[in-house]
């Protein structure tokens, strides 16, 4: 197989998250474990940060990723969901693991994968492990997919764990409740492993705790520390907690990697650059000033549309679509009503359709018409706007990932 029909036979022989939802959720360790001792335990040849949490994860893992590279060292990263290219979820100082190497890890090792029924996520984490074990990294960002204690990223024994913070998703799996998601994602912390919170609350903070203390894990969180603002390429209002949180992790590490203020400094300026990190209140156009953010739950979107308050406009205009797992009623209340719509639906298995979007949103207040897809809903956004005008495209990663 060429890698067009290798991604293609990942994404559509065995279950993926991304596409499929619920189906491709596994509720224990045991094939993970099968395919890392089959590799050879690949990951105990570098050492890791592993991270987790409801949002932020990727600018969190890509500002880490960023500072060490700046600081000299050789930085695996691994996250997820892509945007374009599959390969977007295995980098080595930015760089995208090659289509050759993609390629030639399932040719090697799929009559195992089809053995074993292995899932997407299953196989993606092998291949980083291996691709990072191969070309020697001196450490690895590890981002989970999904939840902590059950994901496929969790055999590694990290120098440090990162929990940015804790919101209602994918309550399917993780939880209908903050305390149960905390526990879920919690579960990344490991046996005198220390942690950084970035974000807590009375709901969550003792489930921390408790975890911690079981763990014998020193517990940092970051929103009660006292640090500078460092400015950074990453220009959404959220990413202020992100950055705390990555500056408490980089101090706790300090005696595992050498680095300066100016790595710092520099890392945090350059992290788009160095990770190749998109989506995150990207301005796509200046006049009219158009902006997307793969913000896709109410924990993430409360920020994102406070922050377009702040803009100064004329006319508001939302690009809109969501994927089918969404809780439509702890998100659209969200969306101001003085905004024209255009409801649409990304162009994957799981998206909503967008008549079911627009009636739900025309129900309480949010008007607008309906298009066969993002870019027309883009382009008619476009057309219709001013140069005073604002436009703002979201609501799912997939939504962005059309757009840019």
């Amino acid at each position: 197989m060429n890698y067009k029909e290798t991604t293609e036979w990942l994404f559509s022989q065995l279950p993926m998250f991304q596409n499929q939802g619920a189906s491709a959720y596994k509720n224990d360790l045991s094939n993970i474990f099968l395919l890392d001792n089959y590799l050879n335990h690949p990951h105990k040849q570098f050492k890791t940060i592993h991270v987790a949490g409801t949002n932020g994860k990727g600018s969190t893992s890509s500002l880490l990723a960023s500072v060490l590279q700046e600081a000299g060292y050789k930085v695996g990263l691994y996250t997820s969901p892509h945007l374009k290219d599959y390969r977007e979820r295995i980098r080595i100082n930015g760089n995208l693991i090659s289509e050759d190497y993609v390629v030639d890890f399932v040719q090697n090792h799929k009559s195992f994968f089809e053995e074993y029924q292995l899932s997407f996520f299953e196989m993606t984490v092998g291949l980083a492990f291996d691709y990072f074990a191969h070309e020697k990294v001196d450490v690895a960002i590890i981002e989970v997919g999904l939840g902590g204690r059950l994901d496929a990223t969790n055999i590694i024994t990290p120098l440090l764990s990162v929990i940015t913070n804790i919101g209602l998703d994918h309550t399917q799996f993780l939880g209908t409740t903050l305390r149960e998601i905390a526990f879920e994602k919690g579960g990344i912390i490991k046996k005198n492993v220390p942690v950084v919170v970035g974000e807590y609350d009375l709901e969550t903070k003792p489930v921390f705790d408790k975890l911690a203390d079981y763990n014998n894990s020193k517990i940092f969180y970051a929103q009660d520390e006292n640090i500078r603002e460092i400015p950074c390429a990453l220009l959404g209002d959220y990413q202020i907690a992100n950055k705390k949180t990555v500056l408490c992790a980089l101090q706790l590490l300090s005696d595992e990697f050498v680095y300066s203020q100016n790595h710092v400094e520099s890392g945090f300026l350059n992290v788009i650059y160095n990770t190749g990190l998109l989506g995150r209140w990207q301005v796509l156009n200046a006049s009219p000033k158009v902006v997307c953010d793969t913000a896709h739950n109410s924990h993430g979107l409360k920020v994102v549309l406070n922050q377009i308050k702040k803009e100064q406009f004329d006319n508001l205009h939302i690009v809109l679509g969501v994927v089918n797992d969404k809780e439509l009623d702890s998100i659209l209340p969200l969306f101001p009503k003085n905004a024209k719509y255009y409801f649409c639906s990304p162009n994957v298995s799981r998206a909503l359709n967008s008549s079911i979007l627009m009636e739900q949103g025309m129900k309480i207040g949010l008007k607008g018409k309906l298009y066969s897809s993002v870019s027309d809903a883009y382009e008619s956004a476009l057309n219709s706007s001013k140069k005073a005008d604002f436009i703002y495209i979201g609501g799912s990663t997939f939504v962005v990932a059309e757009i840019i």
